[in-house]
């Protein structure tokens, strides 16, 4: 269709509008939009970027607290105050619809698209994680996007020179055609030195900058905002190509120029491209803009206004230039050999006004493109699956407890969502930069020295999605609380969250409901761990047709502060002798565990057993034994059970452990269940009275498990394996699936 021909609604559907949508864009217009026009609004009216699905819930969730220097929304990530005068910018973003049809380059882009999001601020990022979910591990489609997506974040990302410093990887069905790529990014940034994503001051010059615009990624936004079906390999122009070395250019590039001064205001292009950068600018500066669309530089010729304006091509910034400053500007950019063009200045009309050789081809109100403007607000139905309360009939005293229990620690160690992920970090280098303290001490969380000073910042990320389809409510509040208790296994205070809540069609009302809830969960955790969530990404649509959607996941990044690099904790037991106390509550309880699902072949039960005030003490006690020294190490009891800690904890230094279960819990309950808010931690004998005095005070329960040991997993005087034998397993289990 041609630019200037007026369009319909069986357009706007073709472009993933809604026929009252479309009434409303010739509402705000006053006319029949062009296709231009339409374009654009379907960009920027799609979930991806309006989150019109998910608004109304995600503003209950807790936003504000004493270290916030950016909240949700205001920018283009997160900032927390570190003191000292320093801050960290952080956040947390999917790729999912890309890297399930191009798992390289969907990846890859990813995390070139979620670090332009922390040095946009003028924050150099230190750090990165990635949360990956896929379907059946042996399952050759499964073999070629792990492969893929792997590789395209390694690359990406060692290229790029920022470390990979920690993640998490599950399997399961529910991933096979639409597999989770969630990437996040942490930097550094002096209080002050930040710029703003906003635009404002008539007559100043829009710059674009970094790579030349292509046809690639146009209408990802859209693409990103359906469901994946057979017919989708034919939206394979939707996904983007990245170049990680034109990345740390612009990286280098865009932090110098911050620092002329000359800068008004800087946005990334990501999602929806041009569009979306220059329209949230404007809404937030209260002005308008007027774009050359020939002026952009582009690697093809003849390139539509839509294909230009809508363009995710990567590696590229708009940035809004005090008048009178171009050539500080372009003195930067030409010293790294960027483009660096002009094409458009602010105006105070508020409206967007693009041009091709001289004739206006798209005129739209800038406001009512974004968020808490026009953009459509839905209130969602909502209601609560059918299989919910079939979860709940569960009842332990229905599974009959195996004769041999080494047969299932045994399978648990070999069990590819429990064993090591080494096949997976072995591509990534965690070693670039030279910060992450954790590399060779294995800690809960990866921490991450601030240079130039004592501090650290500990970082984790984490969603037992089976328990979050489980009880979406009660899921989500232990994602937020297991990622708080990595950081403070750590050594580290845990203060503030970014999220990427992954859920299937949201026009579904049961899958509605599974968001609502996990909200609902979020809220409750957030708000006793005082930890405000400061932004992150709704990616709904995970979903085919022939398969339904995939477990819920909304994906917890969790950022803590170490004030004091001394105070690091790792989880690796360090002597034999060393006591071994079970610090929290043991319960006759497997439900939704590795356990029950994979070895007893059940997946219906509910979530585990979750108390957020006694979690909420436990790590109150946990702080205070790390302060006074008082613990030699600390591992939080999570996927695997009690036993799968025990093993972690010993592996490192080649030690073991002698334990004796609980004679009131059944046993595979007390070693393969897992109920949360447990920690072990191993104790020095001669500080064993003052930890058992400190833990009385506390009226937390806890429990002498047994000693550390020379190599032997021994439970009730059984031997159940030597340390070397199960770790011989655990680090070969990938290897073995997924090749060398």
């Amino acid at each position: 269709m041609e630019n200037n021909q007026l369009t319909t609604v069986e357009t706007a559907q073709e472009l993933g509008l809604r026929p009252e949508e479309f009434d409303r864009i010739k509402e705000i217009l006053g006319r029949v939009p062009n296709f231009t026009e339409l374009s654009i609004f379907s960009v920027m009216w799609s979930e991806h970027c309006s989150y019109k699905n998910s608004i109304v819930w995600l503003k209950t969730l807790p936003k504000d607290g004493p270290r916030m220097l950016a909240k949700a929304g205001e920018e283009n990530a997160g900032m927390v105050d570190l003191g000292d005068g320093i801050a960290c910018v952080f956040k947390i973003e999917s790729h999912n619809h890309p890297s399930a049809l191009e798992p390289y380059q969907g990846a890859a882009t990813g995390v070139g698209g979620i670090n332009r999001d922390i040095f946009t601020m003028g924050a150099r990022p230190i750090a990165q994680l990635n949360s990956l979910r896929f379907g059946d591990i042996n399952l050759e489609k499964t073999k070629w996007l792990i492969k893929g997506v792997v590789k395209g974040i390694g690359d990406y990302g060692n290229a790029f020179g920022i470390p990979t410093v920690g993640g998490e990887l599950f399997f399961d069905e529910s991933y096979n055609i639409n597999p989770l790529v969630n990437a996040m990014s942490a930097g550094i940034v002096r209080v002050g030195e930040t710029v703003s994503a906003t635009s404002y001051g008539v007559g100043n010059p829009v710059y674009i900058v970094g790579s030349s615009t292509g046809k690639d990624g146009i209408h990802g936004a859209a693409f990103a905002s359906k469901d994946i079906t057979e017919d989708s390999v034919n939206d394979l122009p939707s996904v983007q190509v990245g170049d990680p070395f034109q990345e740390k250019l612009l990286l280098e590039a865009t932090l110098e120029v911050i620092k002329t001064g000359a800068v008004v205001g800087m946005q990334d292009m990501g999602a929806a491209g041009i569009i979306c950068s220059n329209s949230e600018m404007s809404a937030k500066g209260e002005h308008g803009m007027r774009i050359y669309l020939d002026r952009v530089p582009t690697r093809q010729q003849n390139m539509k206004p839509f294909e230009i304006l809508l363009s995710e091509s990567q590696e590229r910034m708009l940035i809004v230039v005090e008048k009178g400053r171009e050539k500080d500007v372009e003195a930067v950019f030409d010293k790294w050999d960027l483009n660096c063009a002009i094409i458009g200045e602010v105006t105070d009309t508020k409206r967007l006004e693009y041009f091709v050789n001289g004739e206006l081809v798209a005129d739209v109100p800038a406001d009512d493109l974004v968020l808490g403007g026009g953009a459509p607000v839905y209130h969602r139905e909502y209601k609560e699956p059918a299989y919910f309360e079939e979860y709940k009939k569960f009842s332990i005293d229905r599974v009959e407890e195996p004769q041999d229990l080494k047969v299932v620690a045994e399978h648990l160690v070999s069990h590819h969502n429990i064993a090591s992920k080494r096949w997976v970090t072995d591509q990534y280098d965690s070693m670039i930069g030279t910060s992450t303290v954790t590399t060779n001490r294995p800690s809960d969380a990866a921490i991450v020295a601030v240079k130039d000073t004592d501090k650290a910042i500990a970082l984790t990320v984490d969603c037992n999605s089976r328990y979050v389809n489980a009880d979406p409510e009660t899921g989500c509040a232990i994602a937020v609380a297991e990622a708080a208790r990595n950081l403070t296994c750590s050594g580290a205070e845990p203060v503030a969250i970014t999220n990427c809540l992954n859920f299937g069609n949201p026009y579904v009302p049961e899958v509605y409901w599974q968001f609502v809830s996990a909200i609902k969960g979020m809220s409750k955790a957030c708000t006793k761990f005082e930890t405000p969530v400061t932004g992150g990404n709704v990616s709904f649509y995970n979903q085919s047709s022939d398969e339904g959607p995939v477990f819920p996941t909304p994906t917890i990044g969790m950022l803590g502060v170490i004030d004091d690099l001394d105070s690091v904790m790792t989880s690796d037991f360090k002597s034999e002798g060393d006591l071994i106390f079970l610090v929290g509550e043991s319960k006759n309880d497997i439900s939704s565990s590795q356990y029950l699902a994979s070895f007893h072949k059940i997946t219906a039960s509910p979530a585990p057993y979750f108390d957020l005030e006694k979690e909420y003490a436990t790590h109150q006690v946990i702080k205070q034994l790390i302060g006074e020294k008082l613990i030699e190490s600390a591992h939080d009891v999570a996927d695997g059970g009690l036993y799968i800690t025990l093993f972690e904890s010993a592996m490192p230094q080649n030690l073991g452990f002698d334990i004796e279960s609980d004679s009131d819990i059944r046993k595979d309950a007390f070693l393969f269940g897992e109920a949360q808010g447990r920690i072990v931690v191993s104790v020095k004998p001669e500080k064993q009275d003052q930890f058992v005095e400190t833990m009385a005070t506390s009226e937390i329960e806890f429990s002498l498990l047994g000693t550390v040991t020379s190599g032997s997993l021994i439970v009730d005087n059984e031997l159940f394996s030597t340390v070397g034998e199960s770790k011989q397993v655990f680090d070969s289990v990938l290897h073995n699936i997924l090749g060398n």
